[in-house]
């Protein structure tokens, strides 16, 4: 089962967001445990080193980064993503982005803290809670 990981769960571990960041772990230890592939869009990784560098500072984000391409794939962004996404119902060009990724990337499914943003994706939205509840029932 392949799933698109929305940059906001990043972005919790990373920056160590409460309430978030233990949710969002939470995904990457289901992940050990089970069949699963976690996906980034490109594009995500370099808006994930802008914002933690800013806040702690470059080598930490590049650690942080090469950590998490141990665990994630990263999924190209490319001229077909871009005119798919561009032919894509979201209002907000970033998340159509993000769901053209998934596409390609055969996840359908999106782990994700705004659900609301992907709800004429066509695709299964999960809030980390609802993944977590998937596999720990």
């Amino acid at each position: 089962m392949n799933y698109l990981v929305d940059t906001n769960i990043i972005l919790d571990i990373a920056l160590e967001r409460t309430p978030f960041v233990d949710d969002s772990t939470m995904i990457f230890h289901i992940k050990e445990n089970e069949n699963i592939n976690l996906y980034l869009s490109a594009s995500s990784v370099t808006d994930i080193y802008f914002i933690i560098k800013k806040v702690k500072g470059h080598l930490i984000a590049l650690s942080f980064l090469k950590d998490l391409f141990q665990v994630c794939f990263i999924a190209k962004v490319d001229e077909h993503i871009i005119l798919e996404a561009s032919n894509c119902k979201l209002k907000d060009f970033e998340d159509a982005v993000q769901v053209a990724v998934a596409r390609d990337c055969d996840a359908n499914e999106i782990i994700t803290r705004n659900s609301k943003d992907f709800t004429k994706s066509g695709l299964i939205i999960f809030s980390p809670k609802e993944f977590i509840s998937k596999y720990t029932q």
